[in-house]
């Protein structure tokens, strides 16, 4: 059948919408095989009626729409994009092109790291911008954030004039599984790959929430440099690499075209041992003077190529799909599947994520389904194969599968809540959190132990857990004297944590350990806190209209009312000492970095607020001080490119006892 006009407009929208799903917003609805497949029929549409071609065309346009957030970077040399090639077919006429100018042409050939591209400036040696793709020609100004990256190097071994360099950040997987637990365990929103979650992290404004993601770059790419002459790209990932950048872990340089698909497939095979996702193979000319003859069409580089490896995908059967009550009373969707082999490892679950995306889907128990693994991490269902005969389609429960409870969708979302603050589903989760190190710290209280209480209806709630008798634990397996003695220790312990402690490990919805502790900072009582107004609340310095909602509606409800006064009556009343704070340090910015040895982090952070200064994670040209201990790291560097004033631990010292004028005058 004849394509159409029609069509064609509207694959080009089709194409755009999920190009801004996936660049910008960095929330991906189809996965990348998929949005592969739609641009190889636009392409072959296009050159069919080249006169269909539409100025918006994804075709007509290199890399991602701006994202208006930072200050915009103009690129003096194009950040353009790979064409991409999907078979060893494609790769031949590659090759027949480039041997059009020579015979005797060498190849590099890398593994295609799955991230954000951006482009990284040093002036005399020293990194002093870095900025985002963006569409090729502009892109984003994210330095700051850049710079929390330990990968990147603050300065050059051998300092030139001018280096800008191209390279790829991404988070490793390690990193990555790490965060989507702990999406998982605080009943989050989790990304979708390792690509996204990077992406997000890069165009976070405060660079102390990037630090936080751990990120990581290749660089891949000289785009200008003045001082040094090179001939080659290999010569020029060599020199790269000994300027301190992290490169390439392989790059071959390689004759024939046979050798270069032997490597395009010997990556393939190997790349789920990889730390970092990769998508492909890229191939490159290496002699950097033909690559000015083959020069470039206005999207590509006639002399590089993108081998796009297909998804490792498997069919299965859908056997099932439970559902699990988080803390927060999220029901969460989990697919139950024939096992299958991915990436190395056996699976046989699959997060859904909430009702819309089955729905979405449309999978039912019994269909075939197909699944793979994001980044060779986490198992997700793709998409629907074939619906099994006399199928109905799955209907979201109407009531807690765990406790018969109302559930309710949020209003400002698609996640669908259990609203019985006594489901036993949402009773262990709460207890775990309640007791965990960084909310009350009771040591030795871990998720079997809590199951056990509840089993044996020793406990109802987090309030129960002060009734404890030492008799109580003895019933419980693997307790004796001792242990039991060291139990009730704890938790009669747990009753001098101030305030703070004791909201966070409430478990109150979008408030977290930072949060908890503003809080009882601005209202150090539980009476105080509970009749705070939502206008009160959201006067505190970060808290916005969600956050102050969230602590409103959590002390209007009535179970959370009877829960506080349950623990008042154990004894459990908590208040922050809130001492004054001095103003030696008033309107300070210190950052620490390396290995403190008269202090811990924390004793550090608390003698600088207690000044009356703050405490950044990444130096930046507000900083005042950088406190140093031994091994400082880049930040060191960093703070030397902007002059900001290093302390040891003497000087800091000294400027707490003597205050800073005193300071001033012995330097």
């Amino acid at each position: 059948m004849e394509d159409t006009r029609e069509q064609y407009l509207s694959l080009v929208k089709e194409l755009n919408f999920h190009a801004l799903r996936y660049y910008t917003l960095d929330d991906p609805l189809i996965p990348d095989d998929v949005y592969d497949q739609m641009m190889v029929r636009l392409k072959e549409m296009e050159r069919r009626h080249p006169d269909w071609v539409a100025k918006d065309s994804p075709t007509q346009r290199v890399g991602d729409v701006l994202y208006n957030t930072f200050e915009k970077v103009p690129h003096t040399v194009q950040m353009g994009s790979l064409q991409d090639v999907f078979s060893l077919e494609e790769l031949d006429a590659f090759f027949q092109k480039t041997k059009e100018i020579s015979d005797a042409i060498q190849y590099v050939v890398e593994p295609k790291i799955d991230g954000l591209s951006v482009s990284l400036e040093y002036r005399d040696g020293v990194f002093f911008r870095g900025s985002t793709r963006g569409n090729g020609f502009v892109g984003e100004d994210v330095t700051l954030n850049l710079a929390t990256i330990e990968a990147i190097p603050k300065q050059l071994a051998k300092p030139v004039p001018y280096l800008e360099v191209r390279g790829e950040v991404y988070m490793p997987k390690e990193v990555f599984a790490r965060l989507v637990l702990k999406q998982q365990e605080n009943d989050e929103p989790v990304f979708k790959n390792p690509r996204n979650a990077a992406a997000g992290g890069l165009r976070q404004k405060d660079p102390a929430v990037t630090a936080k993601r751990c990120l990581s770059i290749f660089i891949f790419n000289i785009q200008q440099i003045q001082g040094e002459t090179l001939s080659s790209h290999k010569q020029s990932l060599d020199y790269l690499r000994m300027q301190g950048f992290p490169v390439s872990p392989s790059y071959p340089l390689l004759s024939r075209p046979e050798e270069v698909k032997k490597e395009i497939l010997r990556i393939g095979s190997h790349r789920s041992e990889f730390s970092f996702d990769i998508d492909g193979a890229v191939v490159k000319v290496d002699d950097l003077a033909l690559r000015e003859q083959l020069g470039s069409t206005a999207k590509f580089p006639r002399w590089a190529v993108a081998f796009k490896y297909p998804p490792e995908e498997k069919e299965t059967t859908l056997l099932d799909i439970e559902i699990q009550v988080g803390r927060t009373g999220a029901l969460t969707p989990t697919a139950v599947f024939e096992p299958v082999t991915l990436a190395g490892t056996s699976v046989s679950r699959a997060v859904l994520h909430n009702e819309d995306f089955i729905e979405k889907l449309d999978i039912r128990v019994g269909d075939r389904i197909l699944v793979r693994k994001a980044g060779d991490i986490i198992p997700e269902v793709i998409r629907l194969v074939s619906h099994t005969p006399g199928s109905v389609p799955y209907r979201f429960p109407k009531r807690c599968p765990i406790c018969g409870g109302e559930v309710k969708k949020d209003e400002d979302g698609a996640v669908i809540r259990c609203l019985n603050p006594a489901c036993p589903a949402a009773v262990k989760r709460n207890l775990i959190h309640f007791a965990s190190r960084n909310a009350m710290n009771i040591d030795g209280l871990g998720p079997a132990i809590i199951d056990q209480l509840l089993d044996k209806k020793k406990i109802a709630s987090a309030a129960d857990l002060y009734r404890l008798t030492r008799e109580d634990l003895l019933e419980l397996d693997g307790f004796a004297d001792l242990s039991a003695d060291n139990l009730i220790g704890a938790i009669a312990a747990s009753k001098q944590n101030p305030l703070s402690r004791f909201l966070f490990g409430l478990g109150i919805r979008n408030i977290g350990e930072k949060a908890a502790k503003q809080l009882s900072e601005a209202f150090p009582s539980l009476s105080r806190l509970m009749a705070a107004s939502e206008e009160e609340i959201q006067s505190i310095d970060g808290f916005g209209e969600v956050m102050a909602k969230s602590v409103i509606d959590y002390f209007a409800d009535e179970n959370a009312v009877k829960l506080i006064r349950d623990f008042q009556s154990q004894g459990i009343d908590p208040i922050e000492t809130v001492q004054e704070k001095g103003d030696l340090f008033a309107g300070k910015t210190f950052v620490l970095t390396g290995t403190l040895s008269r202090y811990t982090r924390k004793e550090a952070q608390a003698l600088i607020e207690k000044n009356g200064g703050k405490v950044s994670g990444s130096v930046s040209k507000k900083t005042s001080y950088l406190l140093a201990g031994e091994d400082p790291g880049s930040k060191l560097t960093r703070a030397a490119s902007l002059g900001v004033l290093v302390l040891s631990e003497d000087e800091f010292d000294a400027l707490l006892e003597k205050g800073m004028d005193n300071l001033k005058e012995e330097q």
